[in-house]
């Protein structure tokens, strides 16, 4: 699968610097959506379909929302850390890694309410984040455990990286990266806004 996802992303620069015609990149949005949410029905109804799944989740109770937890103080810590190395401003590194992997949000909500430079690097730092998450998650779950795998895709976890961390893991772990994903994308237009405000 990481194979596959590396090899989609050089053809898709080639055709797009070299085959696309002109114009054509106005209708990409909708394809692109569209692709998706065939993608995410599918993996909607193999979820659905794991009726223990679900019935191990709720019995699992509040503690499943200790992964998103860890994820954000994770995502959060390791901003400010990266931040104090470039010698970044703690408001502006922390509201960065508050798009927890949302990249067209955090982007374009920096780019509006702080400058455009800082809302350019958050949409270059998430975007970053999915394609390195494309990457660990199947490492991750081979190697270390199902629910290290989770952490990588932050608030992708409940679309983009879903699929993979489905076909990587197991049902329970998947029903679970839905709710991280869940979690952690409802926190973005909350926490990037404040911390940059700090």
């Amino acid at each position: 699968m990481t194979w596959f996802v590396l090899i989609a992303i050089v053809v898709g620069v080639v055709f797009g610097k070299w085959v696309m015609p002109a114009g054509w990149e106005a209708h990409l949005d909708v394809i692109t959506s569209a692709a998706l949410c065939i993608m995410l029905f599918g993996v909607g109804i193999d979820i659905g379909s794991q009726r223990e799944a679900w019935s191990r989740l709720w019995k699992m109770g509040l503690k499943v929302f200790l992964v998103p937890l860890m994820v954000c103080i994770g995502s959060l810590g390791g901003a400010a850390l990266a931040g104090i190395a470039l010698g970044m401003p703690f408001n502006e590194s922390a509201a960065i890694g508050a798009g927890f992997g949302w990249y067209s949000l955090s982007g374009v909500l920096l780019a509006k309410i702080y400058s455009v430079e800082i809302g350019a690097l958050a949409f270059l730092t998430n975007v970053s984040r999915e394609l390195m998450a494309f990457l660990l998650i199947p490492l991750l779950a081979a190697r270390v455990g199902k629910m290290a795998a989770v952490a990588p895709g932050g608030a992708t976890t409940m679309d983009t990286t879903l699929p993979l961390i489905a076909r990587v893991t197991d049902p329970d772990t998947a029903v679970i990266a839905l709710v991280n994903g869940t979690v952690l994308s409802s926190l973005v237009p909350l926490l990037v806004p404040l911390f940059i405000n700090i």
